[in-house]
């Protein structure tokens, strides 16, 4: 009996949902408390005191969109009108991501605009588009620097947080000329390229700029070849790599004699060091790459979430301010392997880490800008049904009456045709079918979105070149070749109150979202 009234209940509440959906007053009202929001804000052109930059590498809009439905999902509701940390940031645009060379552009070219300010060819980091791709003697004299070495210019602390290896083309990009990407350490390199004087970029990461928080992978690129990795010492891919028998790690340590600096690869280190005391911190917890979030060792390695919270307890104590980059860098690597499972896992974690950078800054001095660098040939298709598992199958069967995902790829590992057929569809380690077969996904080149929220977030907007991005950041903070705001008279102005509004105009639709998963318990129960 208690089974049945129990049914009774979970009934009458989704028959009261769809009424509400079916009502044009419910979507009505909605859109007048949007509407009525957004003619009342008021523009902040305060002087940013701090940047924090948040880079989905791969994050394309179908991204965007499936990881929403995720995060939704996850904690038990429909999905589809989930609120995304993202969401509340009502400054958005687009950026156009070709390269100088090419129409669709990589993580070298791509941070190479929205970091430096200048567009670039396939591959280069650091370096205008006169440098030529692997060409040693083209990089010089062709260097271009970065923002964060802009604010650090200005006295403010700077940080780089990452899940990839800290000398991995986005982060490399803060602080490295090269022209190769893939020069991470001198082992990398061929001898012409080291004849011609140019150097490695983990041996840049501790020359170029004085970065206060470095936080990432990539141990092995920092220290002798042969050296016994502290977490894998039998693992002999882990070891390290250089040449030159130079340990970096140990190199930066004593650049940092009489400042109170740490270097830490493991989790009890790092929950160890005390942000209000600690003036620098080098945190590699992997040899290469960090671990995808889904396969991430919680005893040994921080969430993206902890390393920003960490980054920013340090860098704030600054009176000047600071520029913080966190990269999601992951969610690329998952993309090219054709796991969309991994990469929107990584992209809800990099959305909770944007949360997390809210939370522990003040609106009314901080810009905070989340962008892409290029998309992915994933696509979002199929007519599934509200509230369908945004990993599942579509409901309809192809032509050769055999299910499909509604996520998938146009090319990638995991093109699988046998005998004429595609194969049906497994769950655990499910590589998305592609419609060409490539070993890795490529990129796809459609234009991504920018959001912004502080002090002159309103700057951007509408359809920009993806180099646009970074002399409005400087502008907004006033570091960089353009003083032209801080050297104005600036009234003060009341903060853009967005985070507010968006929570509060899309309760509603939370508390639809609640009650529409019932609306699937009750299609278990039944």
């Amino acid at each position: 009996s208690q089974g049945l009234a129990l049914i009774l209940v979970l009934s009458s509440l989704v028959i009261f949902v769809f009424l509400l959906e079916e009502n044009p007053e419910f979507w009505r009202s909605q859109a007048r408390t949007t509407l009525q929001t957004a003619l009342d804000r008021k523009l902040n052109t305060n002087v940013a005191k701090n940047i924090l930059f948040f880079l989905g590498d791969g994050m394309g809009i179908t991204t965007y969109t499936a990881a929403r439905i995720l995060k939704g999902q996850l904690q038990n509701q429909t999905g589809e009108e989930t609120v995304m940390t993202m969401d509340t940031f009502t400054n958005v645009g687009l950026v156009k991501t070709y390269s100088v060379d090419f129409q669709i552009a990589d993580s070298a070219a791509t941070a190479t605009a929205y970091l430096c300010g200048v567009k670039t060819n396939l591959n280069t980091i650091g370096v205008s588009a006169a440098a030529r791709n692997g060409i040693c003697k083209s990089q010089k004299g062709n260097e271009v620097t970065s923002i964060l070495k802009w604010a650090k210019d200005a006295g403010k602390s700077v940080g780089i947080v990452t899940t990839t290896r800290v000398q991995h083309a986005t982060p490399a990009t803060s602080y490295a000329h090269s022209a190769s990407r893939k020069w991470y350490s001198d082992a990398d390199m061929p001898e012409a390229a080291k004849n011609d004087g140019c150097t490695d970029i983990a041996s840049q990461l501790i020359k170029n700029t004085d970065i206060d928080v470095i936080i990432g992978g990539g141990r092995k690129y920092m220290t002798p070849s042969g050296t016994k990795d502290p977490e894998y010492p039998k693992d002999y891919s882990s070891m390290g790599k250089r040449k030159d028998g130079r340990n970096l790690i140990n190199e930066w340590q004593s650049l940092k004699t009489g400042k109170v600096a740490h270097y830490v690869w493991n989790r009890t280190d790092f929950d160890a060091v005390d942000p209000e005391t600690t003036d620098y911190l080098l945190a590699l917890f992997e040899p290469g790459d960090l671990r995808f979030e889904a396969d991430r060792d919680p005893s040994m390695d921080p969430s993206i979430v902890e390393t920003t919270e960490k980054a920013i307890r340090i860098l704030q104590k600054n009176p000047k301010g600071f520029f913080l980059l966190v990269e999601g860098g992951r969610i690329d690597q998952a993309h090219h392997d054709g796991r969309a499972f991994m990469a929107l896992h990584e992209t809800v974690a990099f959305d909770s880490a944007i949360a997390k950078g809210l939370e522990l800054t003040k609106e009314e001095e901080t810009l905070t800008v989340v962008m892409a660098d290029h998309s992915h040939p994933f696509t979002f298709n199929g007519y599934p049904f509200r509230g369908q598992s945004i990993l599942g199958k579509s409901p309809l069967w192809a032509s050769d009456m055999l299910p499909y995902t509604t996520l998938m790829y146009g090319n990638g590992p995991g093109h699988k045709i046998t005998n004429g057929k595609r194969p049906d569809i497994q769950t655990k380690d499910y590589v998305q079918l592609s419609a060409v077969p490539t070993e890795s996904a490529t990129h796809s080149g459609e234009d991504v979105a920018v959001l912004a929220r502080g002090p002159m977030a309103h700057l951007f907007h509408g359809v920009q070149e993806q180099n646009y991005v970074a002399h409005a950041m400087a502008y907004a903070a006033c570091v960089g070749a353009d003083l032209r705001h801080c050297q104005a008279e600036i009234k003060p102005s009341t903060a853009d109150h967005s985070f507010t509004f968006s929570r509060g105009a899309h309760s509603t639709a939370a508390l639809l979202s609640s009650l529409l998963s019932v609306l699937l318990v009750l299609t278990l129960l039944i």
